[in-house]
């Protein structure tokens, strides 16, 4: 493993009645204006929306209602918000929702403490924001892992860029598996394949010698394949809703990171065809990996094997670490079958096959995971997925 820091800023309570234990305790430290941030209804409907309204009252706090996060928060939205939080002289932002509110609240609450763009900040002057609103995160939707680090997902339409910024932690988070329950299957399953997308990518990182980080990756990746298959046969099972929440937030609070280097090119990617496209994360993911990594593979099959061997459970005699990791890609591409995810992009009902080319002279080129690509091996890759 590398050498690494790790610290952890956002306190966790999870489970039952989660919010009844969190809010009272945690609004007590905050300011009297509080920013309520949520996407669509279905906060509404669920009844999560009154619950956290009662508890907001409960404690003296005024409510800035702050609605209409779509699925991909866009800077617009962002700037929306700050702009509102600056008006009302916010003084707390507590997001209720899924991982692209979250994503959107961190943004905001850099956005509305400096006159600066945040955009132009991040990737054209290369500095991050270090002062923020204070905020919270009650997550009704798991998958991304958002309330517990400080990335944050936007697209920027005028510029066509879906691209990970940096924002502010949550000082708290509130997991309730109780609030998931509401959850049509599609977003359930699609989001819990972005925990698995999260896990793949961590692991395939470098270096790829056994370590500490991996084996708990591959605890977490066995843990989503396995309750996946759970709610596929019972899609209210709330013990399996609950490990998915955890191993969500454990995918991406840096523990399978440390001593790690990543880069998520499959993300990369898929950010991109979602900038053109709109399309859902989790599904875009599952076309798009057993197709990169097929194209890859050779580049790191000793630690393709290994995930074969471990998190597929796919047997290693008799075959050579090259069959052995085909293998575990065949039982990837298999599973994203499985589970009723689109294996192509014309599933997933994209019909406009000139975006590829788009997306591929514009995402971002990391180093890979075990190789680097150029822009048009990403092309064959993204047409591979029509």
């Amino acid at each position: 493993m590398k050498d690494f820091i790790y610290s952890y800023l956002t306190k966790v309570y999870f489970g039952e009645k989660a919010a009844k234990k969190a809010l009272p305790t945690e609004l007590a430290k905050v300011g009297k204006t509080v920013m309520l941030a949520y996407g669509g209804g279905s906060v509404k409907r669920s009844g999560v929306y009154d619950e956290i309204c009662g508890y907001l009252r409960d404690t003296g706090k005024e409510i800035v209602d702050f609605s209409g996060i779509m699925p991909n928060p866009t800077y617009k939205k962002v700037q929306e918000g700050a702009a509102l939080a600056r008006e009302k002289e916010v003084s707390f932002i507590l997001a209720v929702g899924d991982g692209s509110v979250i994503d959107c609240c961190k943004i905001i609450a850099a956005q509305a403490v400096t006159d600066k763009d945040i955009w132009e900040m991040e990737f054209k002057e290369h500095v991050y924001p270090t002062e923020f609103l204070p905020m919270g995160a009650v997550v009704t939707a798991s998958g991304t892992g958002a309330e517990m680090n400080n990335g944050a997902v936007i697209t920027n339409e005028d510029t066509k860029e879906k691209a990970g910024v940096l924002g502010a932690y949550a000082n708290f988070a509130v997991l309730d598996p109780d609030y998931t329950m509401s959850l049509p299957a599609k977003q359930v399953i699609s989001g819990a394949f972005d925990t698995l997308s999260h896990s793949m990518e961590t692991y395939l990182g470098s270096p790829r010698d056994v370590n500490l980080s991996d084996e708990i990756g591959e605890a977490v990746m066995c843990n989503v394949i396995r309750n996946i298959r759970i709610l596929l046969q019972d899609m209210y099972n709330k013990e399996a809703r609950t490990e998915l929440m955890w191993a969500s937030a454990m995918a991406e609070n840096g523990i399978l990171k440390i001593g790690k280097v990543t880069d998520f090119q499959a993300h990369q990617i898929e950010h991109q065809l979602g900038a053109y496209t709109d399309c859902n994360h989790g599904q875009g993911l599952a076309v798009i990996h057993p197709v990169l990594y097929r194209h890859i593979y050779k580049d790191g099959v000793k630690q393709f094997a290994r995930m074969a061997e471990k998190v597929w459970e796919i047997p290693a005699e008799g075959k050579t670490q090259e069959e052995l990791a085909e293998a575990g890609i065949g039982a990837l591409a298999e599973f994203v079958k499985e589970i009723g995810m689109p294996s192509t992009f014309t599933e997933m009902g994209i019909t406009d096959k000139s975006v590829l080319k788009k997306v591929a002279d514009t995402c971002n080129l990391t180093a890979g995971c075990c190789k680097k690509l150029s822009r048009e091996e990403i092309l064959q890759i993204l047409e591979e997925c029509w």
